[in-house]
C-alpha cells in the first residue's frame, strides 16, 4: 500500500502529496522512483521522513537535479499552495538559495495550519 494513503490529511502530508505529485508530473512514476530511491540511498531519507527532514530532501534533490531542483521546488511550493486554495505563491527570488524554498514551505505551513 502507498505510503501516503496511510497518512491523515495533515499539513505533512499535504507536503508528501505535493512531492509525490509534481515528481510524478515531470518526471513520470518510473523517474520519481528512482529519485525517492535515490535519496533513500544517499541521504538515507526515506519518503515518510521527507516533512521532517525537508532541509536533507532539498539537499539530495538539489544534488541530484542540479539547478533543475529549483524548478521543481516551485512546483511543489505552487500544489502545496493550492492545497490550500492559496492562488499566488511567490516565486523563488533567488533560485539558488535552497533556504529560500525552506523558508517558503514553512511560511505556507504557518499560513495554512
Amino acid at each position: 500500500m502507498n505510503i501516503l494513503a496511510k497518512q491523515e490529511d495533515t499539513y505533512d502530508n499535504v507536503i508528501l502529496k505535493g512531492i509525490d505529485r509534481v515528481l510524478g508530473q515531470i518526471f513520470g512514476d518510473e523517474a520519481k522512483i528512482l529519485i525517492y530511491k535515490y535519496l533513500e540511498t544517499h541521504y538515507a531519507l526515506r519518503q515518510d521522513e521527507i516533512t521532517e527532514k525537508l532541509d536533507v530532501f532539498t539537499k539530495g534533490l538539489e544534488e541530484y537535479l542540479h539547478t533543475g531542483a529549483y524548478v521543481v521546488e516551485a512546483k511543489i511550493l505552487e500544489e502545496i499552495g493550492a492545497s490550500y486554495g492559496v492562488v499566488q505563491i511567490p516565486r523563488l527570488e533567488n533560485v539558488t538559495d535552497e533556504n529560500n524554498f525552506l523558508s517558503q514551505v514553512k511560511t505556507l505551513r504557518h499560513a495554512c495550519t
